[in-house]
């Protein structure tokens, strides 16, 4: 019986061909955040469910939320909100045909993140000042 020998074909690229990239990172980040959304969400949901539940459950929800744990998941919540919302916004430029340009590109990556942290801190620190 004769020997059947594989096709010659070229093999998938491997991550590890990839050079680490600003628009890489942010694709991953946009999923990233997207997923916690997710987890965020659920906790808003029970965070009302709390609320329309009676005041003990209330009180017990507020006292989570405004601990230290409560406040460092509120602010990572508040910095995935933004993070995903502006990587919408990078590929809204995308979708209209503009920002393809490698500079473009790494660019946009750039501002997603800087902006996003930048807005982050800036929300929290007025909601402070005005708390």
């Amino acid at each position: 019986m004769a020997e059947v020998k594989p096709a010659a074909r070229p093999l998938s690229p491997h991550l590890q061909i990839y050079r680490w990239s600003w628009t890489m990172a942010m694709s991953i980040a946009h999923r990233v955040t997207g997923s916690s959304l997710y987890v965020g969400t659920v906790l808003i949901a029970a965070w009302l469910v709390a609320a329309a539940s009676g005041p003990q459950a209330f009180d017990t929800a507020q006292w989570i939320a405004g601990s230290l744990l409560g406040r460092l998941v509120l602010f990572l919540y508040s910095f995935a909100l933004i993070h995903h919302m502006l990587g919408g916004v990078r590929h809204l430029v995308w979708d209209t045909g503009n920002g393809y340009e490698p500079q473009a590109r790494m660019n946009l990556a750039r501002f997603t993140l800087i902006g996003s942290v930048s807005l982050t801190i800036l929300i929290w620190v007025v909601a402070l000042v005005l708390r």
